[in-house]
């Protein structure tokens, strides 16, 4: 898996990405040759449609690449990916057709369409390599593609091999990466630190719950992630049918999404005082599971009637935002596979997320379409906060009927973020269910970029 940009040298091809519409005037300036040799290959510049260009001597003199057109592009992201896996294996430089102002973006789908999730077989299969053009940040575009890369890979890796333990080694292994501070409360200590909806979600696994809290950087504004940590869901006694519980692996994905943003920000130096708390938890059925109707009592004093041991992410959430807020740090980001409501919603492609914040919302968008990491904003519906009361406790973790299931779910967990100023709550995928330019099927982060291109902009940074 190559995910750095090659090094520029003479031996690298030219590599001219052409619109559609552009094609005719680009063959018009070119010699007889090369078109006629398009033209006898057919190459019409979609997207994904790449052609090589023989020299005399046999060698590729230069190669094409479709870029479609503006329509076409709109549907879709990364139309410079779609043509790098076609490519012969060597080094390409970007000679014309890509514009200024997406080049950034299109770069890091080149890098993002190298990755590979190499755990469990054989040697990555080396494929072309892109020298950075003039004018990208080659390290700032490394940085993102280094962090999608660790999120995809934690979402990917089986439970077996990624329970709460592994996935706190991981955090331990990023902290030290970049020089933060780590600290791990585990099992019992739970109850006696006052994390009890942690400790109940995961009190019948094998492997204890934990919450990770990892911290970095001695000034600057506050930013405070919390991401769900479920490293395998069941739905304890509620327990989930087996075709819903095939992709449990990726019920961790708000934690291996957070994971991944706190590496971009470590990355590039940013001046925040940044921290990660990360409620690691396995969902297990056992004599000791957490059971429907019991009523739990939360960190913030919240009492919980549980209606659906299903809806724990919620839980687990809640103690940590209780945490979070108890900081009062200038923004709280909470990132989470919650709800099935969200993909019926959106879909799978869209990071829907939830904030009373307008600025934050306006710039979190324009961020998104920058970093080519499409969000959309959900309301924080208050007529809908009588479902999340069900009257013998404070609040219900499953309210009945299943309408509005992600709105609920965001405004459960806003009931713990009553002190921060700003908080904001992904109800996130973490899946791509097919393969798409620069995204194979598997593991994915979503909002990630977005909070990141946010943040810098919110701060002043």
């Amino acid at each position: 898996m190559t995910l750095t940009f090659a090094p520029d040298d003479s031996t690298a091809t030219d590599l001219h990405l052409l619109d559609r519409a552009a094609l005719p005037d680009w063959l018009g300036d070119q010699d007889e040759s090369v078109r006629h040799w398009a033209e006898a290959h057919g190459f019409t510049g979609r997207i994904g449609e790449v052609l090589t260009i023989p020299g005399a001597d046999g060698t590729v003199r230069m190669a094409l690449a479709g870029y479609g057109d503006p329509a076409t592009r709109a549907r879709g992201r990364f139309a410079l990916a779609a043509a790098a896996p076609k490519l012969p294996k060597g080094t390409y430089r970007i000679a014309s057709g890509l514009p200024d102002d997406v080049a950034p973006a299109e770069c890091l789908g080149w890098l993002l369409s190298g990755y590979q999730f190499m755990r469990y077989r054989g040697e990555p299969k080396e494929g072309a390599r892109l020298v950075a053009p003039d004018g990208v940040d080659a390290a700032a575009v490394e940085a993102l593609a280094k962090a999608e890369a660790l999120t995809r890979d934690l979402i990917n890796t089986p439970a077996a091999d990624m329970g709460p333990d592994a996935l706190e080694a991981e955090a331990r292994k990023l902290a030290e990466a970049f020089g933060a501070e780590t600290q791990v409360i585990t099992g019992d200590a739970l109850l006696d630190q006052n994390f009890p909806m942690i400790h109940a979600v995961g009190r019948a696994a094998a492997v204890p719950p934990r919450l990770i809290d990892m911290r970095w950087g001695t000034e600057g504004p506050k930013l405070t992630l919390v991401g769900k940590g479920v490293c395998f869901d069941t739905g304890g006694l509620n327990l989930k049918p087996g075709n819903s519980m095939g992709l449990m692996k990726k019920d961790m994905g708000g934690a291996a999404t957070v994971l991944g943003l706190a590496r971009m920000i470590m990355a590039r130096a940013l001046p925040v005082r940044l921290r990660v708390l990360v409620p690691a938890v396995e969902n297990s059925v056992s004599g000791n599971a957490f059971r429907p109707q019991d009523i739990l009592t939360s960190r913030k004093g919240l009492t919980v009637e549980i209606n659906n041991t299903d809806a724990e992410g919620r839980l687990v959430l809640a103690d940590a935002l209780a945490l979070a807020d108890e900081e009062m740090p200038d923004l709280i980001v909470s990132m989470a596979t919650l709800t099935g409501a969200a993909r019926v919603a959106v879909g799978p492609d869209l990071a829907p997320y939830y904030t009373d914040d307008t600025a934050l919302a306006e710039t979190l968008e324009a961020g998104a379409g920058h970093m080519a990491d499409p969000v959309w904003r959900m309301p924080l519906h208050k007529p809908y906060e009588s479902m999340i009361e069900p009257g013998i406790a404070d609040l219900d973790n499953a309210p009945k009927g299943g309408f509005a299931g992600s709105i609920t779910a965001a405004l459960f967990l806003k009931r713990f973020v009553t002190e921060s100023p700003r908080y904001l709550h992904f109800d996130i995928y973490g899946w791509q269910p097919t393969a798409a330019p620069a995204r194979p099927k598997g593991g994915v982060g979503q909002g990630a970029r977005a909070v990141l291109a946010a943040v810098e902009k919110v701060f002043d940074l």
